[in-house]
Order: structure tokens, then C-alpha cells, then sequence
């Protein structure tokens, strides 16, 4: 069989292929094998995801009361000048109850013209209404009917509501914060226990809620005759409920 010589390039790079294939082998001797990687896998635990609240009942320690003084009359200047003529008794009246001038604010002062409607007919101007609302803030609970009673008797003749609540609900706050903690707490150890794991730490705490003043309570729109031998308007302030609501996250673990 002919034997076929390269020459130039082409023998080159068959030397070249014979002298790596021949040094593979040796190579791959003369390295160690690599160790196998060990991969430890950690155990995730799950954690608690929890919500709680704590709630105090409190009695109020002050009110707030919206009334007003509406009068009418022909022109619009007669029925703003009877206004404030009743009004003037009226503040005189919340002076002599004890309440200081502080705590009165003037909530609302409106004039409007007030019309006749007929059928088929074009309105007719009856005369003119003058409307002056104001809110007074009574520190003492136990005022809050005879300060009524005070100010119809000098001209008020429409009271809109009455709000119980708070001057400081700081401490009542903090007392529903830590009855809701103690609450989250010990639902945390219940699930801890039932699941056969340990609390190891609070992540997360959230806290939502708190005091919010109560919707004013509508009272009678009516004007009332007071005497001096009757009895002043019963009113009970009842109590209120302040509540703290919280969500907080557990690590658990074993």
C-alpha cells in the first residue's frame, strides 16, 4: 500500500494533532479527582403571620353640644339683628353655667330668603331666615343637662346633637396596647405549641385603631320651656370604647 507524505502546513498540523493526543491521556493522570460538593439544605420554618386588638371601656369626661338660634322676619336685616339679640342672652347663659369662652366656637352663621311656592304660580318672598350654630365644649358630664336647659331658656331654639369623649385618651390607649400585646402573645404560644415549634422572635409589629370621638347623638329639635321648679334634661353620657388593633409576624424554629 503507498504511503502518501505531507509536506509544508498540512504536516505541521499533523504533528501538532499527534502530540496532543498523545499528551491527553498523560494529563489527565497527572490531576486529582475533584472532591464532590456537599450541599446542606437548611430548613425554612414557617412563621406566624397574627392579629390581635385590645379594647378598654372608659367613661367620657367631657361633651360637646351643637345648637343654634333661628329666627325670621320680613327683611333680612330685622331677622340677623333678632339673631343676635338671642344669641347675646344665650352667650351670657353658657357664662353663667361655667363654661369659658375657650370653649365656645361659633359653628355655623347662615341668612337665607324663605319663599312661598303655589301651584302655577311664581314664588312669593315670605321673608328672611337667620341661622347662628355654635359648639360648646362641657368639661363636666354631669352639666350637660342643666347647660341645655340654660341656653334654651335664653333663645336657643334648635340643638343638633351632643358628642360624648375624651379631653386626653393617652391613657386608655396604652392600656388597650398592652392588652393587645398579652393577646397576640399568647395566641403566638398556642400556635407555637400546637405545631411542636418555639417562638424565636417577633419580626414585625403593627398597630392600627385607637380613639375616635363617637357620631354626635341627635337630640330633639324643639324649643323647651324651662321652669324654675322643673327638673333639667336627662342625659347619660354612658361609656366609650377605645380599642387597639395590631398585627405582628413570629419566627418560629425548633
Amino acid at each position: 500500500m503507498p504511503r502518501i507524505r505531507l509536506a509544508g502546513p498540512l504536516a505541521a498540523s499533523a504533528a501538532a494533532l499527534a502530540l496532543v493526543a498523545g499528551a491527553a491521556p498523560a494529563l489527565a493522570q497527572s490531576q486529582p479527582a475533584a472532591p464532590a460538593q456537599q450541599v446542606q439544605i437548611m430548613a425554612q420554618y414557617p412563621a406566624l403571620n397574627l392579629a390581635a386588638h385590645g379594647e378598654v371601656k372608659i367613661a367620657p369626661d367631657k361633651a360637646d353640644i351643637n345648637f343654634g338660634v333661628v329666627t325670621e322676619a320680613p327683611t333680612a336685616a330685622e331677622a340677623m339683628a333678632q339673631n343676635a339679640e338671642r344669641m347675646t342672652r344665650v352667650m351670657r347663659a353658657l357664662t353663667g353655667a361655667g363654661i369659658a369662652e375657650r370653649d365656645i366656637q361659633t359653628s355655623g352663621l347662615n341668612l337665607q330668603a324663605q319663599y312661598d311656592y303655589v301651584q302655577d304660580q311664581p314664588p312669593r318672598l315670605r321673608g328672611y331666615q337667620a341661622t347662628n350654630r355654635v359648639t360648646v365644649l362641657v368639661r363636666d358630664v354631669e352639666a350637660v343637662g342643666t347647660t341645655a336647659d340654660a341656653v334654651v331658656a335664653a333663645g336657643v331654639n334648635q340643638i343638633d346633637g351632643i358628642t360624648f369623649g375624651l379631653i386626653d385618651p393617652t391613657e386608655a390607649e396604652n392600656q388597650a396596647r398592652q392588652l393587645a400585646v398579652r393577646a397576640l402573645q399568647n395566641k403566638a404560644e398556642v400556635y407555637a405549641q400546637a405545631t411542636g415549634l418555639r417562638l424565636a422572635g417577633l419580626r414585625s409589629l403593627t398597630e392600627a385603631g385607637g380613639y375616635q370621638p363617637q357620631p354626635p347623638m341627635p337630640m330633639y329639635r324643639m324649643a323647651l320651656q324651662s321652669s324654675a321648679d322643673a327638673a333639667s334634661t336627662p342625659v347619660s353620657s354612658g361609656e366609650l370604647s377605645v380599642r387597639i388593633d395590631i398585627t405582628g409576624v413570629y419566627d418560629l424554629a425548633r
